[in-house]
């Protein structure tokens, strides 16, 4: 017997508009691993055919109108006259919001004689859990029955919390007692040179979700950015549009909106992943960023629960409405897990970047004392032996056994391909430290309160300890180790980990420059982006989830710090790959794409895993863009600061913003 696959994701067209998304074939059709409507980490219907006078339209063209919608293009020859060209087409399009999906279908005609036909839509309810979608058993496991109630032209599937409602209007339904195979027909005339149109809609609600889509309008409308590089407004303007449609709010708190991880597997929220997201989108605006930052407060750990990972002033890594099972692999996690090593720094970091951008006095201020919160769980819980650096180890044996942001359990790794054992100190989390204690402090001067002149002393304590005990050597100089194992021994591994240094304030210009050699040295740079690991390391795969591929968010990361700390070349040569990726996945960067190198192909390959939209690939086209430019805030005048060339050529952009006010348009060549 074959073991289950989990299902690949990179030739399948999704719409979505969170928590609802519609994974298919590029024409249309619903036909296993991926294909289906989700709502709410449930797939609602998971097979979809549609068929013209009992024969499926032969698929023409797609038209990915926007996130939410597409447009599929098919010929009906089966009810054509004998003519070489083609006289009859049936065009699809499919519309998502949250909750809904609509299908409206038009068979046009140029023949000279009207058609008198049927249209049938065939699908199979599913009510699958995603996570068993996720691991390939689809199918192989029972779950509870699907309860059927029809009515004219209408039918309501329920099974638990998930309640489906579909309206075909003009339409016979069918449907098993079970709810498990229905079918949509329309009888239709067509007159000659004419059309018809039908529609069908289906309603999916969650009593039991604990986040929902988000109802306002993002602040980034009216962004625009022009280049002579026609690739960066075009990556711009795809990834914005992704954006909008994975905004989301928790259920108990609607008005506060956050960005979902990404498509298919994480419509929720994520700490680490929301935060880096709505950091990188700060030059659009502070409401997404304080919105992020108090629902994450409204989670902060207050008490020490091994069982969920939380403890006092830790910030929660995901939220979901019942216990995730990853069959196969032993993971088992809380609603509410807060099994992250570095959430709690970068939420200070957020709070005081988004305070620099403009965010409100009495934002900034009702938040302090979870900023507080959140600085003593860094020197202390975060800090589990004492040795003054961050670490994480999972206490159940059934959580993350990572808990950075690479947390498969095969990321942190030797150079010789050896696993490193926990507690893991991961070198990162230390410059997130110290750029979060640094900050914190101004923070502090700022609103009168004790402590800063402390904080400042324990980040610098930070530097030295990092600057002792994290650097290694080989044959090319010295760099950051990756890691720090559970015997305080340096994983030697050369990883993408150190352009999160950049930056922060932990690295001095000398160590800055080493590492800034490094990132673009062929080794590293793939001509596509940042690979994770060196390709002379033992474990090093171009498809290895976290040991040889390309992550966006990762190389944009990496090139906000090179152009932080003056490397421009190197952050512009990174950006460069970034670019020549971005165009070849039709300007929507997946969560990671293979770290081959470029000479090797003209375009990058895909992993075929990947989700895609993700939040933070799609923010990194606005981190990049800032980056070419050298933004800086000025919160005093409310000015936004620019250098007076741009390694990527010339740029013009407007709609960036500054306490809350467009600034004027950025124009550099």
């Amino acid at each position: 017997m074959s073991k289950p696959l989990q299902p690949l994701l990179h030739d399948a067209t999704v719409v979505l508009s969170a928590p609802t998304q519609v994974w298919s074939a590029p024409d249309g059709r619903m036909t296993g691993g991926i294909h289906g409507l989700y709502h709410s980490d449930t797939r609602v219907f998971s097979t979809y055919r549609l068929s013209v006078g009992e024969i499926s339209p032969e698929p023409l063209a797609k038209d990915s109108v926007s996130a939410s919608s597409v447009r599929f293009a098919a010929l009906a020859r089966n009810i054509d006259d004998a003519s070489a060209d083609p006289r009859v087409r049936v065009e699809t399009l499919r519309e998502v919001s949250a909750g809904w999906m609509t299908e409206t279908i038009t068979i046009r005609s140029t023949l000279k004689e009207p058609i008198t036909t049927s249209l049938r839509l065939d699908l199979a309810a599913d009510f699958t859990d995603m996570q068993t979608v996720k691991v390939g058993l689809a199918g192989s496991t029972e779950s509870a029955a699907i309860s059927a109630a029809q009515g004219p032209e209408t039918l309501v599937l329920i099974q638990n919390s998930i309640e489906a409602a579909l309206t075909a209007p003009g339409a016979t339904i069918g449907c098993t007692t079970d709810g498990g195979s229905i079918n949509l027909i329309w009888n239709v005339n067509i007159p000659a040179k004419s059309e018809v149109t039908v529609s069908w809609t289906v309603e999916v609600t969650d009593s039991a979700a604990v986040v929902n889509g988000a109802s306002d309008e993002p602040e980034w409308l009216g962004l625009s950015v022009t280049s002579g590089d026609s690739r960066v407004s075009r990556w711009v303007d795809r990834a914005l549009e992704d954006l909008r449609a994975l905004r989301m709010t928790t259920s108990a708190h609607p008005d506060e909106t956050f960005l979902a991880a990404g498509a298919p597997w994480f419509f929720t929220l994520f700490g680490r992943d929301s935060l880096i997201s709505a950091r990188m989108l700060l030059p659009l605006g502070t409401a997404l960023a304080g919105s992020t930052l108090r629902v994450l407060a409204g989670f902060q750990g207050t008490k020490t629960d091994n069982a969920t990972a939380e403890q006092p002033g830790k910030i929660m890594h995901e939220l979901r409405a019942k216990e995730l099972l990853i069959p196969g692999e032993g993971v088992s996690l809380p609603p509410l897990y807060y099994g992250t090593v570095d959430a709690t720094a970068l939420w200070v970091c957020l709070l005081v970047d988004a305070w620099r951008w403009g965010m409100s006095e009495e934002e900034v201020k009702e938040l302090l004392p979870n900023m507080i919160a959140a600085l003593e769980w860094m020197r202390t819980d975060g800090d589990s032996d004492g040795d003054g650096f961050l670490e994480y180890v999972d206490l159940t044996g059934h959580g993350l056994a990572n808990q950075g942001w690479k947390d498969s359990g095969d990321s942190v790794q030797w150079r010789d391909g050896r696993l490193a054992e926990g507690p893991i100190a991961l070198c990162e989390v230390q410059a997130y430290a110290f750029e979060a204690a640094a900050g914190a402090a101004e923070l502090l001067d700022h609103f009168g309160l004790e402590g800063a002149e402390e904080w400042r002393q324990w980040a610098a304590d930070l530097a030295i300890r990092f600057r002792a005990q994290f650097w290694v050597a080989d044959a090319d100089g010295a760099y950051p180790t990756m890691a720090l194992d559970a015997n305080k021994l340096r994983v030697d591994t050369v990883t993408s980990n150190i352009g999160h240094l950049l930056g922060t304030g932990l690295l001095n210009a000398e160590e800055e420059a080493l590492v800034a050699a490094r990132l673009v040295s062929p080794e590293m740079n793939s001509g596509f982006g940042l690979r994770t690991m060196s390709t002379d390391s033992a474990g090093y795969w171009p498809l290895s989830y976290h040991g040889g591929s390309v992550w966006t968010h990762d190389t944009a990361i990496a090139i906000t710090g090179l152009s932080r700390a003056g490397f421009h070349a190197e952050a512009a040569e990174l950006s460069r790959g970034l670019l020549a990726a971005a165009e070849a996945f039709d300007y929507r960067m997946p969560e990671l794409h293979s770290g081959d190198a470029r000479n090797a192909g003209k375009v990058p390959a895909p992993y075929p895993a990947s989700c895609r939209p993700q939040a933070w690939s799609a923010a990194s086209a606005i981190a990049v863009v800032a980056s070419a430019l050298n933004v800086q805030p000025s919160r005093a005048d409310g000015k936004l600061l620019t250098s007076d060339r741009c390694e990527l050529g010339s740029l013009s952009v407007t709609g960036f913003r500054v306490n809350g006010a467009l600034v004027s348009p950025i124009e550099v060549e």
